[in-house]
């Protein structure tokens, strides 16, 4: 019974609260901004996408619990695993969603790309469809997200001999699409752990640089409220839009308010 009550409070609490606060998109990057000025663990929400079987799964198992498996298993939605790490002295947790590349699943994997603050996209050298859909997958959660740290990742470069890429159109691939290019084998665990890292140091710099500009748009902003003299008294020598850069603004009671106490009856007459 107190359960039931309580849970009716919170609801009805819930739904006073001004729901202008915070906009929905921004809520992540607020609390991020929190956790850095008041030296907490920093979040990071990171989507690894690609198509089906270029070892995106196989990637986070082996950055998170440092295993590998051959067998392949096809991700139903949406899989997720977390790592703490430190980064430039900072604590930091990476949330790694793990997306299924099936199309039968787009539907359910978009709606994880909200909130991602980085992205890893993943093709496989030994599968050229992939590395052609990569265009898509980033235009996907660009469309989801905006812009974000990203990277793009060659998997299995333990199979160069069965390579269906050039190495100069992956390089131009990634030119294009402006991101961080790495050569990975999550079989042989080479340079998967370097990915994560350049994406947590990159989002730092990001929240960091952002703070920056807040601060500033705080400081500026305040350098321009006006100071205001509610005194009474007048500057006969200098007029109120010139006093401190036209900062200052004196204001003076209406003297034909103030003439005379005025009866709220003053008017009603009783014949």
């Amino acid at each position: 019974m107190c359960r039931a009550v309580s849970s009716r409070l919170l609801s009805v609490c819930s739904s006073l609260r001004p729901s202008s606060a915070v906009p929905s998109e921004a809520a992540p990057r607020a609390r991020s901004l929190r956790m850095l000025e008041e030296d907490m663990e920093v979040a990071i929400k990171v989507v690894v996408v690609g198509n089906g079987a270029v070892g995106k799964s196989s990637m986070i198992q082996r950055y998170c619990k440092g295993i590998f498996t051959k067998d392949y298993k096809k991700t139903i939605g949406v899989d997720f695993l977390e790592r703490q790490i430190q980064v430039n002295g900072e604590d930091v947790r990476l949330m790694l969603w793990d997306t299924a590349g099936q199309e039968e699943f787009d539907a359910i994997t978009k709606a994880y790309y909200r909130g991602a603050q980085a992205c890893v996209l993943v093709f496989s050298t030994t599968d050229r469809e992939s590395f052609k859909a990569i265009p898509t997958w980033k235009e996907k959660v660009v469309t989801e997200v905006g812009d974000i740290p990203t990277v793009l990742v060659q998997n299995k470069i333990d199979l160069l001999d069965d390579s269906c890429i050039k190495n100069e159109e992956a390089e131009a691939l990634a030119k294009k699409l402006k991101v961080r290019f790495y050569r990975a084998s999550v079989k042989e665990d080479l340079n998967v752990s370097e990915v994560f890292k350049y994406l947590a140091d990159k989002y730092l710099q990001k929240l960091k640089q952002q703070t920056a500009e807040d601060s500033e748009l705080v400081h500026t902003s305040s350098n321009k409220i006006g100071v205001f003299n509610t005194a009474g008294g007048s500057h006969s020598s200098q007029n109120s839009s010139t006093l401190n850069g036209g900062d200052v603004i004196n204001l003076k009671p209406n003297k034909q308010r103030t003439k005379k106490n005025r009866s709220p009856f003053s008017n009603c007459s009783i014949p």
